[in-house]
């Protein structure tokens, strides 16, 4: 059940594209669409945490769900924008994804997971596939700024990762992130310049935090109680490919060859990462 709850998790994601465009083509600034997603889904995971009388983070908890709201939320949506604005959404989209390289170090150095062939293979296929179905959309636009700020939403992006596997045994997802999110969204309100709304933008930012922010969270926590950290990474990186398919549904937008070869070198990645446990069993036993 694990990687149906990360698929699931990885199609509510993906919807994050086709509908911040609804919002975005309205005249509201990418990071007051952060902000709101933000602060709507952290009210519901708050309103799910008391509905249920979860206990909340103290201490260390506390303290490490308060640096993940003000990293892994606030600096991971600010880092990304600037990396779409200083470098172009194409670079920034496949700098991005090199979230399950950071993911494999990162599960190292604090999970003590072990770094094994098999794994940094399935990486390394993934990232070649972000890369060539990020390429023919926009170009590549190369820039000093662009590339570090790229690096830096990846990295924070890895962080949602390796805290959940440190965290989520300790404390329930939802605990955590009814404080995580609103932290994130007043670190974010200094940079918010508010803008008019219609009906159609509210009913976009309801379906960011619902479905894009809420439940997304709810199946990725679900999902990672019951898979590895470097695993659950890579099940997630279909969401480039799923938003990819819905923007040719809804917009019409085409791939080139390049385009659909990459995106097939993601769903055969991670088509391997299920695969690798039976193919293990399949192993015969050293002597």
């Amino acid at each position: 059940m694990g990687y149906v709850y990360m698929l699931l998790a990885a199609a509510s994601w993906a919807l994050i594209g086709p509908v911040s465009r609804l919002a975005l083509d309205s005249g509201i600034a990418p990071v007051e669409v952060a902000f709101w997603r933000a602060l709507f889904g952290g009210a519901l995971f708050a309103a799910h945490a008391l509905a249920r009388r979860l206990p909340r983070p103290r201490g260390r908890g506390l303290g490490g769900a308060v640096l993940f709201g003000m990293l892994g939320v606030a600096l991971f949506y600010l880092s990304y924008q600037y990396a779409v604005a200083y470098g172009g959404a194409a670079l920034a989209a496949v700098l991005l994804y090199t979230a399950p390289a950071w993911v494999v170090l990162g599960s190292r150095v604090f999970l003590g997971q072990p770094i094994r062939a098999y794994g940094a293979g399935l990486v390394g296929l993934t990232l070649l596939g972000v890369t060539l179905l990020a390429w023919p959309l926009d170009g590549w636009a190369f820039n000093a700024a662009g590339v570090a700020w790229g690096l830096v939403s990846g990295l924070t992006y890895a962080g949602y990762y390796v805290y959940g596997k440190l965290q989520f045994a300790r404390f329930h997802p939802v605990a955590l992130l009814a404080v995580a999110l609103p932290v994130g969204a007043l670190v974010l309100l200094p940079w918010v310049e508010f803008s008019h709304k219609d009906a159609a933008v509210w009913a976009a930012l309801a379906v960011l935090s619902v479905v894009s922010t809420y439940l997304a969270y709810l199946f990725y926590g679900l999902g990672l109680r019951r898979l590895e950290a470097t695993r659950a990474s890579l099940v997630a990186t279909l969401e480039p490919v799923l938003a990819s398919w819905l923007a040719f549904v809804w917009w019409g937008e085409r791939f080139s060859l390049l385009g659909y070869l990459g995106a097939a070198l993601v769903v055969l990645a991670v088509a391997g990462t299920a695969l690798e446990p039976w193919l293990s069993r399949r192993r015969p036993a050293k002597r």
